[in-house]
């Protein structure tokens, strides 16, 4: 009888034991479960926070992208280049070299601004009329050629912030007695489409007008007794006489106005970007060294 109660007794203590090892495996499994629910929303919160910053980082790298370079905004002809339309007949601002480039105050400085755009320069050589309606036209970005700002031509395009001054003088040969009061009384000779022709034709009527596709030209008829005398600017109009002997310059200028750079009406981002490079090139002196190279102080 006391065997099968100590048997009875020895069964009852074996079940309990059972009975808490299944207690405690049921709990360590719970744990387990919320260890991996909370390690895979950790996970998830991560994963969240690095797409996050990969998004900021990608939007900062194209903001700064845009803003590297600001032919990544401005709209030209030629993508990556800025065309300039030009008459390359007009020392010291634009002239050819023996090789078949260009050079001169307006090549330089639209050069130097082309860098600060981040675009190439080219350049294209036409007569002064052609190269104003060149902008006009969409075939050229900007027109530099010793531009004069007008009433009648920011009808039709726009213009940069000045960068020189021009002045239209009267070259005549030596002895002549024309004089800048008596322009009306004599024949004169000028480059077309310029002020120089348009003030002319205006002060005196075209007869007494004779229009000419370029300054060298208008010097050779002055040369050959087929005009007698040619307005045009100053600072070409040196390199002229300089060239042929027997020419002057009257004392007495004939008008001052301002040179620019043109462009097409309402390229308004293009416009924009020309006037902040040139304001950077007057600022830090470029423009003045460029002037200085070709114009010797007086």
């Amino acid at each position: 009888m006391k065997k099968l109660i100590a048997m009875l007794l020895a069964l009852a203590m074996c079940l309990a034991l059972v009975a808490c090892g299944s207690g405690d495996t049921s709990g360590s499994d719970d744990s387990t479960g919320d260890a991996s629910a909370s390690s895979a929303a950790a996970s998830t919160e991560e994963a969240s926070n690095a797409e996050a910053e990969s998004n900021a980082e990608t939007e900062s790298d194209a903001e700064e992208t845009e803003g590297d370079g600001e032919s990544a905004t401005l709209t030209t002809v030629t993508d990556g280049v800025l065309t300039m339309s030009t008459n390359a007949a007009f020392p010291p601002y634009e002239m050819t070299t023996d090789d078949g480039g260009f050079e001169g105050i307006d090549v330089e400085i639209a050069t130097a601004i082309a860098e600060k755009l981040g675009l190439e320069l080219q350049i294209d050589d036409m007569d002064f009329d052609s190269a104003l309606l060149a902008v006009q036209q969409g075939k050229s970005d900007i027109v530099m050629a010793g531009v004069s700002v007008t009433d009648d031509r920011l009808l039709v395009m726009d213009f940069s912030d000045s960068y020189a001054t021009g002045v239209q003088v009267v070259i005549v040969p030596e002895g002549s007695e024309v004089t800048v009061d008596t322009l009306g009384d004599y024949v004169i000779g000028t480059q077309r489409a310029t002020t120089g022709n348009i003030y002319c034709t205006d002060d005196y009527g075209e007869d007494h007008v004779v229009a000419y596709d370029n300054g060298i030209t208008a010097v050779q008829a002055l040369m050959n007794g087929q005009v007698d005398c040619v307005v045009i600017d100053s600072a070409p109009a040196q390199e002229f006489v300089a060239a042929n002997a027997g020419l002057t310059i009257l004392d007495t200028e004939y008008v001052s106005e301002e040179y620019a750079i043109g462009m097409a009406k309402g390229n308004t981002a293009l416009l924009e970007a020309v006037n902040e490079a040139l304001a950077e090139l007057t600022e830090d002196g470029t423009i003045q060294s460029i002037v200085d190279k070709y114009i010797s102080a007086e």
